[in-house]
């Protein structure tokens, strides 16, 4: 009768100490959360947020959490946790969002690890997104990753654009420069898309 007892009890704890950390939480606001907790982060509407930082005539940095034009899928007031943002190689000071750290062998190798790509759906959405408007499939990216690492790093195209921020940003969606591809064979760069 104890355990019965017991376990009525922990579920009613556990219910009771949900309620409170969605009344904690509440409705995310991208504007209202600090440098610490803004990064990767998507409010209650379901746009992702991003930090930006400002240095004063002074020399002193400042950072703000503005929301921008992304929408996260079906994800929403989520604040990404510590162990994901370990998990996947990321770093809560990240300016801005761009599909650039693909590019980068480790951070992949971090991002499509069992430990991120099966436990962190909030990043592994964002980053997904991310690959498939460079024309990159990030499951197929994770999958050649061991194999033939190399190759699927080069698939990925990086124009250097990053995407929005805040509003009332500066037009972000100016023209990109034309990029370089690298070569397979020698590492030297590609011709540009430029010159096509």
């Amino acid at each position: 009768m104890a355990s019965i007892f017991s376990l009525k009890t922990l579920a009613i704890l556990a219910l009771a100490f949900a309620f409170c950390l969605e009344a904690t939480l509440g409705e995310i606001t991208c504007e209202h959360l600090d440098e610490e907790t803004c990064a990767y982060a998507v409010s209650s509407t379901g746009k992702r947020c991003v930090l930006e930082k400002h240095v004063r005539r002074s020399g002193a940095e400042e950072y703000t959490c503005r929301t921008s034009e992304i929408e996260a899928d079906k994800i929403k007031n989520c604040i990404e946790t510590d162990h994901c943002v370990k998990a996947c190689g990321l770093d809560r000071k990240s300016f801005g969002i761009s599909s650039d750290s693909l590019l980068e062998s480790h951070f992949t190798e971090m991002l499509c690890s069992s430990a991120c790509y099966d436990n962190c759906p909030n990043i592994v959405d964002l980053y997904f997104n991310l690959a498939a408007g460079e024309g990159v499939f990030l499951p197929k990216l994770c999958e050649v990753r061991g194999r033939n690492a190399r190759r699927g790093m080069a698939e990925i195209k990086s124009s250097g654009f990053v995407a929005a921020g805040p509003i009332n940003s500066v037009n972000a969606f100016a023209a990109p420069a034309p990029f370089a591809a690298v070569s397979l064979s020698d590492g030297a760069p590609a011709p540009s898309e430029a010159e096509d």
